[in-house]
């Protein structure tokens, strides 16, 4: 009985190795990252975060299905969730926030409304839709991308 209390008290304090520090996701936040620095540093943090759980349940004995799941918790725990990411501002906003009147807020709208179409487009083909259901997303997506 006192060794299953011992283990039960050892295990409860070592749990994972960053249990103590925050999430990517609010590092990230945190850091006011955006874009492809955004991108970069939460790839390398949930590939970091793989292999410390990884490490973490090889060295508490887990195999097969008993690894996938805790190593599949202990990277959602670590990365964050994706929801608390920070969003990307609308073309309105980040014209408003440059404070662009004339050609030039006609000239940054045209073009963040384009690149706004390519990246809906590419999230709408890596969802595999097609036909209504692709333009539907791409007429969803631009809105929104755009602040209308």
């Amino acid at each position: 009985m006192k060794f299953l209390a011992a283990f039960v008290i050892l295990a409860a304090m070592t749990g994972n190795a960053f249990a103590m520090t925050a999430s990517c996701t609010a590092t990230a936040t945190e850091k006011k990252l955006a874009g492809a620095a955004l991108k970069s540093f939460m790839t390398k943090c949930e590939k970091d975060a793989t292999t410390t759980c990884e490490a973490d349940a090889k060295a508490h004995k887990l195999a097969g299905a008993a690894m996938d799941a805790n190593v599949k918790k202990c990277v959602g725990d670590m990365v964050g969730a994706v929801a608390a990411a920070p969003e990307k501002p609308t073309c309105k906003a980040m014209a408003t926030d440059k404070k662009l009147a004339g050609a030039a807020m006609t000239s940054f709208m045209k073009k963040c409304e384009k690149d706004a179409a390519t990246a809906c487009d590419a999230d709408g083909k890596s969802q595999k839709l097609t036909g209504a259901a692709l333009e539907a997303h791409m007429k969803k997506c631009t809105a929104m991308a755009v602040g209308q």
